[in-house]
């Protein structure tokens, strides 16, 4: 039996641990069952933001009357924007290229299951499998897939879900009607994509409200903002079954709290109710590896599993689906894993932060206030209006407008800011600067300037404003938060003048 010392499930941010091990002088296996560079890359926000952004474009036209200026959409070019996301998909061509053949590395193109703790087989495309191998240790970063509604006649009818939308799914020009099924994340932003090319779009969510995990406010201005563009919303709305009439789908719903029914016709129906686990799949039973109630991998604040030798990571801990929270745990491991000489870090989640690119745009790092007041006798609340500050009111917001957002802050009698939260343009850009916030205070390196390294003196408490509290803080992905929370890691020591 081959034996590794490492495992990798899942090419996303599982795949930056490789060349960690590769270095420590480690030999790796790494297991894909599908298109390398995981979901982000390939059928989640990289792909979804270059469809948001020319959505972005045509709303923001449009709301240049506010500004006196008139733009008239004559056109636009599906083809191209198709082109231009399909072509940033095919990088994953690219990166299985770059490391098929890499030293010290075994790819399995397949769907990896346990056979016991420290063994693993692979199915391969033909249904067939691979020889058995095992591992001296595991690191599951294997995801999610879309979870489809038990709804009465929807495999018949067709349907659309991510994984089939950034694909064979994908429209050759866009519907003329779409109902989406669920009102979170991913169901708002294809609502935004979809009526901004003139789609008509009617979005079903069965709970309360739009995008349940945010503040009630912004739930609510976003719901207005829909419907002022011509969006249906059904919430509070079931989905109960879809059948065939006259060249379009119908979709039956059911209005929860009066029990009356609707019928939604239209061209195509996306699925976006979502996500569940991919650990049935592994059979992570047979590994013995505990999983909770909704069937996510159970980890500690060290990313550790119920056995000491496997490790899990992104989408499979149910600790936040975002691909900048599980590149954060992969810098965790990396560390942990292939550094003996360092301090072992804990994974904390106090200040996840995430966008919704839909139209308005939200973001949101820590708690809500109904979450705040839960756990704390006092807070302090703040909101700011973009109408009130002088770039807002350039911008075209004025006191009253259904979208002129805000930014609301919550923090406790100790003035700790506990959560924050954004409707409008570039919320994704100006919530990092919060995240920081959050994340200050913590323990961090003491660096000393040495020849050719930087050598770890000693871990203390860091005023505000150390930027390692930078580097010890997630970054939206993607957004333009990026480029200057990635600067940090490009410090170096530089000569000084001073003698």
């Amino acid at each position: 039996m081959i034996e590794y010392d490492l495992a990798i499930i899942g090419s996303g941010a599982g795949l930056s641990l490789i060349d960690a091990a590769l270095q420590a002088g480690q030999t790796c296996a790494l297991v894909e069952n599908s298109k390398f560079g995981g979901t982000c890359l390939t059928r989640g926000c990289i792909p979804s933001k270059i469809l948001v952004h020319p959505a972005d474009l045509i709303r923001e036209a449009a709301h240049g009357r506010a500004v006196g200026i008139n733009f008239t959409l004559d056109s636009f070019d599906w083809p191209k924007i198709a082109h231009r996301m399909l072509s940033r998909i095919d990088e994953s061509k690219k990166i299985e290229h770059s490391i098929d053949h890499v030293q010290g590395l075994k790819v399995y193109k397949g769907t990896g299951e346990f056979t016991s703790p420290h063994t693993m087989r692979v199915r391969l495309a033909d249904g067939t499998y691979s020889q058995t191998f095992s591992a001296r240790r595991f690191v599951v970063a294997a995801g999610g897939r879309s979870f489809i509604p038990p709804v009465k006649g929807l495999e018949e009818a067709g349907y659309v879900d991510a994984e089939r939308f950034f694909g064979e799914g994908f429209p050759q020009k866009p519907w003329e009607s779409l109902a989406i099924i669920g009102g979170g994340a991913i169901g708002a932003e294809f609502a935004h994509i979809f009526s901004a090319f003139g789609t008509k779009v009617s979005i079903v969510e069965v709970l309360p409200r739009l995008i349940a995990n945010e503040e009630e406010m912004i739930s609510d201005m976003l719901a207005d903002n829909f419907q002022r563009a011509g969006i249906d919303v059904y919430t509070g709305h079931k989905a109960l079954s879809v059948h065939g009439e006259a060249g379009k789908k119908v979709l039956d719903v059911q209005d929860t709290a009066s029990g009356k029914t609707r019928k939604i016709s239209c061209q195509q129906i996306i699925v976006a109710a979502g996500i569940r686990s991919n650990a049935d799949i592994l059979r992570a039973d047979l590994a013995g590896i505990a999983l909770d109630s909704r069937g996510w991998i159970k980890t500690n604040e060290f990313l550790e599993t119920s056995q000491p030798n496997i490790w899990a990571l992104g989408d499979i801990n149910g600790k936040y689906q975002f691909r900048h929270k599980a590149n954060y745990e992969a810098g965790i491991l990396i560390n942990n894993l292939f550094d003996p000489q360092a301090q072992r870090q804990e994974a904390t989640y106090n200040a996840v932060p995430w966008a919704i690119f839909t139209y308005p745009q939200v973001a949101h790092v820590g708690m809500t206030q109904r979450e705040a007041r839960q756990q704390h006798r006092h807070l302090m609340v703040g909101v700011k209006r973009y109408s009130s500050v002088a770039n807002g009111f350039a911008m075209g917001y004025e006191q009253g407008d259904a979208d002129d957002g805000f930014v609301k802050v919550i923090a406790d009698e100790d003035m700790k800011i506990l959560g924050v939260h954004i409707i409008g343009p570039q919320a994704a850009v100006l919530i990092q600067s919060f995240v920081y916030l959050m994340n200050a205070g913590y323990s961090c390196r003491i660096l000393t300037e040495g020849h050719q390294t930087h050598n770890l003196q000693s871990l203390q408490t860091c005023p505000g404003g150390s930027f390692d509290t930078v580097n010890q803080s997630m970054v939206i992905h993607p957004s333009l938060s990026e480029v200057a929370g990635w600067a940090v890691g490009n410090m170096q020591w530089v000569e000084s003048s001073i003698n």
